[in-house]
């Protein structure tokens, strides 16, 4: 068994300085029969329910005789914003009853070290979950790490299996992000169907990953497309 674990990410108003004498917060846009106002959503309120009902899975998982699912992260370098990411999928397992090990390995770690510490990871039955925070120091390619990574095991989503499955509209792990928007859209009741979306940003982790996500909503008739930022 392997819960979910939806990470959501607030995000920046930015303002074009050609725009900046505008009070963006005070004006009001019209409202017409296409214009519908604007719903303001609660990322923590949905993240906290989530949570809640993780909780409850894993309890029942484990009142069945099952062992406590493991998630193991691993960190190479000491780059702040990954410490910071580490952290907090550390708090997510502590608030759902998994259990968790963050592995941490120096910035000058070679990249058959790391791969076979990955391997170790592999090989062991109490580990349910694997993600190596990304972005690894520059001398480690970061497709090998993310291949190297069991499929069923790649938390991330990140393997080329796991993207091969998810674009062609296949049961496969999802990148985190990309899922904690449909997730997102789907608990507050958005219909998709027919409708035009653009995705802001065309990462191969977020951005590509939710069009396709778009795309194939259930029914696969919805128009997603991508602008580059």
């Amino acid at each position: 068994m392997l819960p979910r674990l939806l990470r959501i990410f607030s995000g920046n108003l930015n303002v074009c300085s050609r725009f900046q004498h505008v009070d963006v917060f005070n004006r009001r846009l019209s409202i017409t029969a296409t214009r519908k106002a604007a719903k303001l959503i609660d990322g923590k309120a949905l993240a906290n329910d989530i949570k809640s009902e993780v909780k409850r899975d894993i309890e029942a998982w484990m009142a069945q005789g099952n062992r406590r699912p493991k998630l193991t992260a691993v960190l190479v370098g000491d780059d702040p914003a990954s410490q910071t990411y580490i952290k907090n999928k550390v708090k997510a397992t502590e608030a759902t009853g998994i259990a968790s090990e963050t592995i941490r390995l120096p910035p000058t770690v070679s990249q058959q070290e790391l791969l076979k510490q990955i391997q170790c990871l592999n090989d062991d039955s109490g580990v349910d979950g694997i993600l190596v925070q990304l972005p690894v120091p520059a001398h480690i390619s970061e497709r090998a790490v993310c291949n190297a990574i069991l499929p069923q095991k790649d938390v991330d989503g990140f393997h080329v299996v796991n993207v091969g499955r998810f674009c062609t509209d296949l049961k496969s792990m999802l990148p985190a992000t990309p899922a904690g928007v449909m997730e997102i859209i789907k608990r507050t009741g958005i219909e998709t169907f027919g409708k035009n979306a653009v995705v802001c940003g065309r990462s191969k982790n977020v951005g590509l990953p939710l069009a396709v996500l778009l795309h194939a909503d259930g029914i696969g008739e919805t128009n997603a497309s991508q602008c580059l930022l």
